[in-house]
């Protein structure tokens, strides 16, 4: 349930824990995924090249895990409506780990001219284009929830006490993470339109709806301007 003291959040809660194993968990399945433990000098150069598909992965499943240890920091929520997003999260995350270990490993073989290797091997245009679609919509679905559980947070803010300060704050966060969503759609988009296109070998191009992130901090700016004016200055 909600608590209503400057202490929400502090107490772990079992929802919480369990989502923290789940992503590592799903660190644990990027790591284990390497064909074998190196035998040789060769074999380690050979596992080594693999830490950039790697360090990019775990990068993305860090801020995922942070979107959800902030939420549950600020807010302490563990009634039944956070309970089934912070579990949807958890599956969505596990099957996310496949589609974003191969996506990177193929761009890194990519940008390395074939030199980092992939963990994939490509059969024809149609499993290229499935590759790239698997990611976009486990991106989108990703970002869905993360969106839907601030908003439930927000939804509660009279429950919370939460202050003005906190308001916009929170404004600010739903601003951040709807960019999750909003990128995988674009990207959702571009794949439809090559698609119908018979442009398969473009699919690849998508990948660069998600260098919008890059425009999250000017988002959030936005939004927080905006929170400041409907909140008023005169309340506490």
């Amino acid at each position: 349930m909600a608590k209503n003291s400057p202490d929400r959040g502090r107490e772990v809660t079992r929802i919480e824990a369990f989502v923290d194993a789940a992503f590592a968990f799903a660190v644990t399945l990027l790591v284990i995924s390497f064909d074998a433990i190196p035998d040789s000098a060769q074999a380690l150069v050979e596992a080594l090249k693999g830490v950039p598909a790697f360090a990019a992965s775990f990068s993305l499943l860090a801020m995922l895990w942070w979107a959800h240890a902030d939420w549950s920091r600020r807010f302490g929520l563990d009634d039944g409506r956070s309970v089934l997003l912070s579990l949807l999260m958890v599956f969505l995350v596990l099957v996310y780990v496949y589609p974003l270990r191969i996506i990177f490993s193929m761009f890194f073989n990519w940008a390395s001219n074939g030199w980092l290797p992939s963990s994939v091997t490509i059969g024809s245009m149609r499993d290229f284009q499935a590759m790239f679609l698997a990611y976009a919509l486990a991106w989108t679905t990703l970002g869905c929830v993360v969106v839907a559980l601030y908003r439930h947070a927000w939804r509660l803010r009279d429950a919370l006490g939460l202050d003005r300060g906190e308001r916009i704050d929170l404004r600010g966060s739903l601003a951040a993470h709807a960019m999750i969503p909003a990128t995988g759609v674009i990207a959702l988009l571009f794949l439809l339109v090559v698609d119908l296109m018979g442009w398969a070998e473009w699919s690849g191009f998508s990948g660069f709806a998600y260098s919008l992130m890059g425009f999250t901090g000017l988002v959030v700016a936005r939004a927080r301007r905006r929170a400041e004016r409907e909140e008023g200055a005169g309340q506490p």
